[in-house]
């Protein structure tokens, strides 16, 4: 079975991730993987933290010569910032520990400080804050980089780019092309593929800036060459479209998940919704009339581009902030402030490609199988010979 976990804290020693289930022989580059821990940091709005990190990966299991050899996969990440926080947060108490402790009894409007601390029965939410943290989500993205190693092998891509910051909106349906391309750029502004629009989204951007604010946003995930028939409909946790939107709302700030055009689509009549059946006799294929479904039908995909997008609220850590009680003496205090970003709306996207391309290479084992990347390379191609011939 294919899965992946991760663990650590924000502060503390390294982030951890394992994935489980890759075959046997899917090459592996840590060049890639490492530039995607890049894209992850990049993007204008980002606080302070990303000027200590230099987020790099370290495999110590399951790879070998630059092949995944079955086992599990074991991937560190260091977190630089770990020695500043060494006496606040030792795995084993030390003497004059309480003093040197950086409790956060303010919790933020918005954060898991509160219902953590309730839950845990902590007297303040200094360890929720710390595994609660978006930093969480770099051993994601290790992960997810081997997630696209495998689905690299079939010709299945997963890239993202910004829809919206704030009220700030690109307002027509960027193409594959432009996509792939905004990937490639050496720097990062606010990974919109529209130099207009995105100018309009650092003005509001700069706005948060100024007012002591945060803003949030819209991204989008596209998988372009997907094939048909990942996922099922016959029962409702095998439904890939649920599980994808279960993948990107458990993305830290993300609030709304968005399969296709369905906003659009709801406002509708069902005949401009649908997307209309075609056959192609010269190529002996079904095509289709639009992408409004984001190329999942039933619960499957369809053949067509999937497309999810991830509704992003602005992020709970201000620089002005915002009411809140302190636990210590249950009087009103503002909330607490550590380090944060004002816009990470481009680094969810990327974390959003991650998730999607993890369900993806999930959906893609239970269909192909296979202990090595041959044997699932063969039923690949059996079945896609099938598809050809239907």
């Amino acid at each position: 079975m294919f899965r992946f976990e991760t663990a650590g804290e924000s502060h503390g020693e390294c982030l951890v991730a394992t994935l489980t289930g890759l075959p046997a022989g899917v090459p592996v580059s840590l060049e890639a993987v490492n530039r995607e821990l890049w894209r992850r940091q990049q993007g204008y709005g980002r606080g302070g933290r990303m000027k200590i990190e230099t987020d790099t990966a370290r495999i110590v299991s399951g790879v070998r010569h630059s092949r995944t050899i079955g086992s599990p996969i074991a991937i560190l990440i260091e977190n630089k910032d770990w020695q500043n926080w060494t006496e606040a947060l030792p795995v084993e108490d030390i003497d004059g520990g309480e003093d040197k402790r950086k409790p956060v009894t303010r919790p933020r409007p918005g954060h898991a400080d509160l219902a953590g601390a309730i839950k845990y029965n902590f007297a303040e939410a200094r360890y929720i804050l710390e595994r609660a943290s978006a930093r969480e989500t770099t051993a994601r993205v290790a992960a997810g980089a081997l997630a696209k190693a495998l689905l690299g092998e079939f010709g299945i891509e997963v890239l993202s780019h910004v829809v919206a910051v704030g009220g700030a909106r690109l307002e027509r349906q960027a193409s594959w092309e432009e996509i792939e391309a905004l990937s490639r750029k050496p720097d990062v502004l606010l990974g919109c593929v529209d130099a207009e629009a995105e100018r309009r989204m650092k003005e509001v951007v700069d706005e948060a800036y100024r007012t002591g604010d945060t803003v949030g946003g819209v991204f989008e995930v596209v998988a372009h060459n997907t094939p048909p028939g990942l996922g099922s409909h016959i029962t409702w946790d095998s439904r890939l479209d649920g599980r994808l939107a279960q993948a990107i709302v458990s993305i830290q700030a993300v609030k709304g998940v968005e399969v296709g055009f369905a906003a659009e689509g709801a406002a509708n009549f069902g005949s401009r919704v649908q997307d209309t059946i075609h056959y192609d006799r010269q190529q002996r294929r079904f095509t289709r009339g639009a992408n409004r479904a984001g190329g999942l039908e039933g619960g499957m995909t369809n053949g067509q581009d999937v497309v999810v997008r991830g509704l992003l609220k602005p992020i709970s850590t201000l620089r002005r902030p915002l009411e809140s009680v302190d636990l210590a003496t249950r009087e009103p205090a503002l909330a607490a402030y550590e380090r944060s970003d004002v816009c990470v709306v481009p680094a969810a996207g990327v974390i959003g490609e991650a998730m999607v391309a993890l369900v993806l290479a999930q959906a893609f084992l239970e269909k192909f199988g296979g202990d090595s990347l041959g044997e699932t390379r063969r039923n690949f191609e059996g079945y896609m010979r099938q598809v050809r011939e239907f």
